[in-house]
């Protein structure tokens, strides 16, 4: 029997309320921005809604344009909802492996609410390694609004992170493309080589080492 027979998906709140009809209150979505750059930390975020919150605003981070991400951003981050937020270095992500550094920073980031979670939806494939009653789901920051709010706290924090980042290092230009494989940071790499961010072990980075 598929665990999600019955849900609907246009409902971007329905999970939340099947779980908390099964007992649980403090139910958390899980998301992580930054898997796939070249250069920077992975964060993630950990974000608590409550049943009665608007939840059809929040929408994939990566469908929203900066101006709304940056105003959900702030209004969560002043709602009073609990949220988490973990960081883990391109150091960090280099010695594990960025699928490792990723699950990490979700684990530090339930780690990091003011209010424990009981019940985790976690975007992708994979669980966090934690003790917790959790479902992992594909596409997860499409099909719940919890995982959306962790998604755009995920994504700003790190473009924030990045953008403090090119005052570092201009020469690169992250405050544009993040960090990410683009043809110009490609290009820069290229040039001026790598920087302390850069990370180590990818491809497109490790050949100008």
């Amino acid at each position: 029997m598929n665990l999600f027979q019955g849900f609907n998906e246009t409902d971007t709140f329905s999970f939340e309320r099947e779980f908390a009809c099964q007992g649980h209150r403090a139910i958390a979505g899980v998301d992580e921005a930054g898997r796939g750059p070249l250069a920077g930390p992975v964060v993630a975020a950990c974000v608590i809604l409550p049943q009665h919150c608007d939840f059809h605003k929040f929408k994939d981070s990566k469908k929203l344009s900066p101006s709304v991400r940056g105003k959900l951003f702030q209004e969560l981050m002043e709602s009073g909802y609990s949220i988490g937020i973990g960081v883990v270095s391109e150091t960090e992500i280099d010695r594990l492996n960025i699928l490792q550094a990723s699950l990490l920073a979700m684990k530090l980031a339930v780690e990091d609410l003011s209010t424990a979670a009981d019940y985790l939806l976690v975007d992708g494939k994979f669980k966090v390694p934690m003790q917790i009653p959790q479902t992992a789901l594909v596409k997860g920051d499409c099909r719940s609004a919890t995982i959306s709010a962790a998604s755009i706290i995920a994504k700003v924090t790190r473009d924030q992170m990045m953008e403090k980042y090119h005052e570092i290092f201009p020469q690169y230009n992250f405050r544009k493309h993040k960090g990410y494989p683009t043809l110009e940071h490609r290009k820069y790499i290229e040039i001026h080589g790598p920087c302390t961010i850069h990370r180590k072990t990818f491809k497109c980075v490790r050949e100008y080492i």
